[in-house]
């Protein structure tokens, strides 16, 4: 893959520039996101969405939004609101909403003109038999024997289908193409079914229901979308959408153009198998933060433009491809790097108690909110005789590189002063409970008079003035690049891919936190409040990605044992 920095080529914008330079569809450019209701949008379909809005939006055209739902067993209320505000939140505005059951009744006279035109027929075989005559890529399919059926008898039939005098599966409408043909789609495809079930936006009304092949191209001509995008797997399906809107001939006649859908490592991409993590409990439900739904992402503290971001780079392409897991994290912690306030936070605490500082003193210290940013100005830090330093940053037995604090080593508290580690405390089982230290009061702002220098630099917080708050560390769900190609996905599962930290200690700052500000926490990495779980009197930081790429070296060790 190319540097991620760079945006990849975009093939189907370069179809709509030779479209408006030959006037086709009048110069015009109208598209549409089309998701069925049927589950929660993941990072594949946030590429589908970057791509036809953005399309619409560069071109000066419209994008509709149109749930097709066809399928009321599957669908829900639930997901229709859930996908408009994915939709909202990833920053785009739909020009028209509409649902593919708005068409039912036009749908429903399309059928019947097709009938007339002795294009389509009532099939009653069996599901099974249907199966059987189809074929195979090897043998042409055979003729039912419902085929010829005269046109009177299909649209007494159908018209029975419609007022509900047959049951489930009795009969389905079927279009009289080709059973011979070498595409499987075009051997006489079923267009409706009977199904007696409610549906969330029509209710009680129909009992039978046109075929996601069916309507959605009819949807389209209806909608007068001029680039109707879809990912490859439609490609064999082109034919049969060229095939409907040319027998009906309608008013418009939009161009099917299909692109890659988006594969990445370490994650799952099929909305069966991520309702299958769902539904055994294996995930908090769709917006757990380890998802890469847009829900989950969202909540683990992803930004609209990291994700716009993210599918600029990846492109648009003809030809299937993994990305790799490290493009997505690279856009938001650029963002992030750039938008995030810098805080100090102390993931796993070790009390720290400066004897030498005064008892009952706190003074105020200055820390900056950006490096880069000087118009976000500052903050006020208090500092005491006793803090709380990451446990990580003390070893009794430092080796050669350890540039942190040990005994009898010194170091800078950030923003702060020059440390000296004198006495290690434990207790009774070994364990380090507290270390004894002294400052230099000279050395107030993090740097020496005399010109010493020291190697370390650590972060802390003031005990007494420090918000308790649990931290919770996600990491990538799977532990191979593709758990859903390598046997069953569940058992790739990582199990590290959720640490809880329970005893976080935060800058008092951070007890007004609001879930749409980001931080880094310094040395850390990028965190937010948790939307869901955290309460005021109990806080719940998400990371949302570490400072650096800490799969690189799994990833590459990964390629060695695959050469």
């Amino acid at each position: 893959m190319k540097n991620d920095a760079t945006p990849a080529p975009n093939f189907i914008k370069n179809i709509v520039i030779d479209d408006i330079k030959t006037k086709k569809n009048d110069a015009q450019v109208r598209t549409r996101f089309p998701p069925e209701p049927n589950g929660y949008l993941h990072i594949g379909h946030a590429k589908s969405i970057c791509l036809n809005f953005g399309i619409a939006a560069e071109f000066g055209g419209s994008c509709n939004l149109r749930f097709d739902d066809s399928n009321p067993v599957k669908e829900d209320i639930e997901y229709v609101e859930s996908i408009k505000e994915d939709v909202h939140w990833l920053g785009f505005e739909w020009a028209r909403l509409h649902h593919a059951s708005d068409y039912f009744e036009q749908l429903y006279d399309y059928a019947i003109e097709l009938i007339k035109q002795g294009k389509a027929y009532i099939e009653s075989l069996s599901a099974e038999q249907i199966r059987t005559y189809r074929g195979t890529l090897k043998e042409p399919g055979k003729e039912s024997p419902y085929r010829n059926r005269s046109v009177e008898e299909n649209l007494d039939l159908f018209q029975r289908m419609r007022a509900g005098e047959f049951p489930d599966g009795s009969h389905v409408l079927r279009a009289k193409i080709d059973m011979a043909s070498p595409n499987l789609n075009m051997r006489d495809p079923i267009i409706y079914r009977i199904r007696h079930a409610s549906h969330h936006q029509t209710g009680d009304q129909w009992c039978i229901y046109p075929m996601y092949d069916y309507t959605h191209c009819l949807s389209d001509a209806i909608e007068g979308i001029t680039h109707s995008l879809c990912t490859l797997e439609f490609e064999d399906h082109r034919p049969l959408y060229d095939w409907i809107v040319d027998e009906l001939n309608t008013a418009c006649h939009p161009q099917q153009i299909e692109f890659a859908r988006l594969e990445l490592e370490y994650t799952v991409m099929s909305k069966r198998k991520l309702q299958q993590l769902v539904e055994q409990g294996l995930v908090q439900g769709w917006d757990d933060p380890r998802m890469l739904s847009i829900s989950g992402l969202r909540r683990r503290g992803y930004t609209p433009g990291s994700i716009r971001d993210f599918s600029d780079r990846i492109g648009v392409t003809k030809k299937d491809s993994v990305i790799q897991m490290s493009v997505l994290e690279n856009s938001i912690r650029e963002d992030l790097n750039h938008r995030a306030t810098r805080v100090l936070a102390v993931l796993n605490p070790l009390r720290v108690v400066i004897e030498n500082y005064p008892q009952d003193q706190v003074e105020e210290i200055e820390a900056i909110n950006h490096p880069n940013r000087p118009e976000l100005g500052t903050r006020k830090l208090p500092f005491s005789r006793e803090l709380y330093i990451e446990r990580d940053d003390f070893m009794e037995a430092p080796p050669k590189k350890f540039f942190r604090l040990a005994l009898g080593r010194e170091v800078r508290l950030r923003y702060a002063y020059y440390i000296t580690c004198t006495q290690v405390i434990k207790d009774e089982q070994g364990k380090i409970v507290e270390l004894k230290c002294r400052y230099d009061p000279a050395t107030k702002g993090g740097s020496s008079p005399d010109g010493r220098k020291v190697k370390g630099t650590l972060h802390w917080v003031s005990a007494a003035q420090a918000i308790d708050a649990e931290i919770h560390l996600y990491d990538r769900l799977f532990k191979i690049p593709n758990p859903g190609a390598e046997g069953d996905f569940i058992q790739h599962l990582n199990p590290d891919s959720l640490k809880i930290l329970n005893h976080g200690k935060l800058e008092p700052g951070l007890g007004s936190a609001d879930v749409n500000t980001y931080y880094q926490f310094e040395r850390q990495g990028y965190f937010c409040l948790d939307s869901k779980d955290s309460r005021q009197d109990a806080l719940v930081f998400n990371r949302t990605v570490t400072l650096r790429d800490s799969w690189a070296k799994i990833e590459k060790a990964h390629a060695h044992r695959r050469r």
